[in-house]
């Protein structure tokens, strides 16, 4: 079970040493524009899963090959913190994960050099929260795991640690 404040690893000499999680981002795009109630299946289904209303995301540029204007929406992302971003993660990581199709484990490649652990997941009725009768509107999210570790080994240790599955 994922904690907030786990006891002191091995390699730190203090617990104010250890890397911590500071949010999780769930964000996911909507895809094509034509079909504008997939826009609302997307926000009704990352309000499902992370508890959360998600906050919709504008085209920063306009791009007339996709048809998008400045300002289109073009995903939803929710940032978590506190009690909702530990349960989430519990969830993602002890239900949500396991359910995967052909999971075997989560790539340490995934993790940059700022300390911080993206992992993208292709379907999301992979979460309970989710119905399974509903799986023609199904679409992939991105979560980031934003830490205080300070290099990419750092993060792959602390998440190992937490418990996360990372394929050896």
């Amino acid at each position: 079970m994922i904690k907030e404040k786990s006891q002191v690893v091995p390699g730190y000499k203090n617990p104010m040493q250890m890397p911590r999680i500071l949010k999780v981002v769930v964000s996911s795009g909507v895809g094509s524009f034509k079909d504008k109630t997939k826009f609302k299946v997307v926000e009704d289904r990352l309000a499902r899963i992370t508890g959360q209303k998600p906050a919709p995301r504008g085209a920063k540029i306009s791009i007339a090959s996709f048809k998008s204007r400045q300002g289109d929406i073009v995903g939803y992302q929710v940032t978590l913190r506190g009690k909702r971003m530990f349960d989430f993660l519990n969830r993602l990581v002890h239900l949500a994960l396991p359910r995967t199709k052909d999971f075997r484990g989560l790539s340490p490649n995934a993790a940059d050099e700022m300390g911080n652990y993206t992992l993208g997941i292709k379907e999301n009725n992979i979460f309970p929260e989710t119905s399974d009768e509903e799986l023609k509107d199904v679409f992939g999210l991105a979560v980031t795991i934003v830490t205080t570790a300070k290099s990419k080994e750092d993060v792959v240790a602390f998440l190992t640690h937490l418990g996360f599955p990372f394929r050896k």
